[in-house]
């Protein structure tokens, strides 16, 4: 018996049957009829199997006890047990109920054959609906596959479009480049042009002037081929006239014009180019426009005095030679007309730079030099020294800081005091003929403006020279008495 109850025990066939109960409990509602039904008679099953043990137990236990052991508790508990579970099972269940229970039975069935097919219709119907799915998303997929490819052909179409695009850009900025260079071209030709008509004038004047002096030397020819001598006697009596217009007088009014345009250039473009390269080294403005002016009152003391000697250098060649009706001062200056180019204008800018470097009034950076703005000095020295030639010659009005604003011979500039009576200092100066303003200069008006000297004597300036501008001086100006002289012109 013992040994049947630790089998018992150790096979925890209660627990097997616990679990059973719980995991049908759990998956009653999921599990079909038939499912349900197997499980309820394999835990039938079990339940009598377990109580075959029991009762091999009981029986094993009643033998043990002897022959009247165990008699109370059966008669007590067990037979009241068994015959009150057959009296009710015999009880509750009548022929009546056993036909009932049969059409019940049978009633489900139908039922349950019912739910089936409506199941399986449902199933079907299920199954009709997916595979309409199915299709329509293999639809879908193949429209999204079209449209895919559709994206990548738009794709490579916008991609070739760009590359046409900067193709076309590419190309236009050829042409535009093209045109720039035409542009150009056609500049350089009308330049050319220009210095054409310029020359075509130059010689047409020219050809003037050689007509007249042709018509001129035909009636010299005349009157001395002439036999009457009283004639010749009353001509040799009579004084020689200089009737002939030389090529400076001819060309006089075309040269004003064009040298009074050059001057008027000259503030527009060249110095403002100036002015843009020294801002790249000095900050101060005023001290900018100081020294642009500066630079063009220097260039043109200069070029008068390079005229003068030049001047005298051709009076002293042309004397010896000179003949004819005109004087020799007006040979001299016809002469210079037609070789300025002779003019050694590189000389004049090295005097000029030279000056500045000593003028107390301006300061510069050691290490840059006033070279920077040898363009703007060779330009005006080229200026001024044609200038000279014209009759009569064009000069700068005089200037002094300080001085009374003169409004018929300067211009305000834009940051000035409008009200402010005294020139605090000058950017650009005023071209004369004598006492006549020709080209108003451009001056800076402000309260508080003292009177200063034009130019100082004092040869010693705040800040030392740079070796390059050292070099320039003691290499390019002397202090030779006429130097001297021009300086203070």
């Amino acid at each position: 018996m013992a040994d049947t109850l630790r089998r018992l025990t150790n096979t925890s066939s209660f627990s097997v049957l616990q679990d059973k109960l719980e995991s049908w409990q759990k998956d009653y509602h999921v599990i079909s009829c038939d499912q349900n039904l197997n499980k309820c008679c394999e835990l039938i099953e079990l339940t009598a199997k377990i109580q075959g043990q029991l009762f091999t137990i009981l029986n094993h236990t009643a033998a043990e006890g002897g022959q009247y052991a165990g008699v109370d508790t059966l008669k007590t508990r067990l037979l009241p047990w068994l015959g009150t579970c057959f009296s009710m099972a015999r009880s509750s269940v009548t022929d009546d109920t056993s036909l009932q229970l049969i059409q019940d039975s049978a009633e489900k069935d139908r039922r349950i054959r019912e739910l089936s097919v409506t199941h399986d219709s449902e199933l079907q119907m299920k199954d009709t609906q997916l595979c309409s799915t199915l299709r329509q998303l293999d639809s879908i997929r193949a429209e999204l596959v079209d449209t895919q490819n559709e994206l990548d052909e738009t794709k490579s179409k916008s991609a070739t479009t760009l590359l046409a695009t900067e193709d076309e850009i590419l190309q236009l900025k050829a042409d535009l480049r093209s045109a720039h260079e035409q542009v150009e071209m056609y500049k350089r030709k009308l330049e050319a042009l220009d210095d054409n008509e310029r020359q075509i004038r130059l010689l047409r004047d020219e050809v003037s002037y050689l007509s007249t002096e042709k018509v001129m030397l035909q009636e010299r020819l005349v009157r001395s081929r002439s036999p009457s001598p009283s004639l010749r006697h009353s001509r040799s009596s009579s004084p020689m006239r200089s009737e002939s217009p030389t090529r400076a007088q001819l060309t006089n009014t075309s040269r004003y014009a064009r040298l009074v345009s050059r001057f008027s250039d000259l503030y527009a473009v060249e110095r403002l180019e100036a002015q843009a390269l020294l801002r790249r080294h000095i900050a101060d403005l005023e001290m900018v426009q100081k020294i642009i002016f500066i630079a063009v009152v220097e260039s043109f003391k200069t070029a008068k005095l390079a005229y003068r000697q030049f001047k005298l250098r051709v009076r002293k060649t042309l004397s010896p030679s000179h003949f004819g009706i005109e004087s020799l001062e007006d040979a001299a200056v016809d002469y210079i007309v037609r070789n300025l180019d002779l003019y050694d204008i590189q000389a004049s800018v090295n005097d000029v730079i030279n000056a500045m470097n000593v003028n107390p009034r301006i300061s510069f950076p050691p290490e840059v030099d006033f070279v920077l703005i040898s363009a703007l000095i060779r330009e005006t020295c080229r200026v001024a020294f044609a200038m000279q030639t014209l009759d009569p010659p064009l000069d700068l009005a005089f200037a002094c800081d300080g001085e009374l604003y003169n409004d018929s011979r300067y211009r305000r500039s834009y940051d000035s005091e409008f009200t402010a009576p005294l020139v605090m200092y000058h950017v650009w100066p005023a071209l004369v003929e004598g006492d006549v303003v020709v080209v108003k200069g451009e001056a800076v008006t402000r309260r508080g403006a003292t009177w200063s000297r034009s130019r100082s004597t004092s040869p010693v300036r705040s800040r030392s020279l740079s070796p390059s501008r050292n070099l320039a001086f003691n290499s390019k100006r002397s202090l030779s008495p006429q130097r001297l002289r021009a300086s203070h012109l």
